[in-house]
């Protein structure tokens, strides 16, 4: 399971198991990238029940 974030500035892709770690980037400075991270992991949850339920 993963997710694409995508921005003006550039795009990432986060795996979000088994922990979430940056797979790929491209644009994002460094602190960009952690705070994504971040955002990821804090809405981790919601992201999974919601890949659920539109992959189910």
């Amino acid at each position: 399971m993963h997710i694409h974030v995508r921005g003006a500035q550039g795009e990432a892709k986060f795996w979000l198991t088994p922990t979430v770690y940056l797979a790929d980037s491209d644009g994002f400075d460094a602190r960009t990238l952690r705070e994504l991270r971040d955002a990821v992991v804090d809405n981790k949850d919601l992201i999974e029940r919601t890949w659920n339920e539109h992959f189910a």
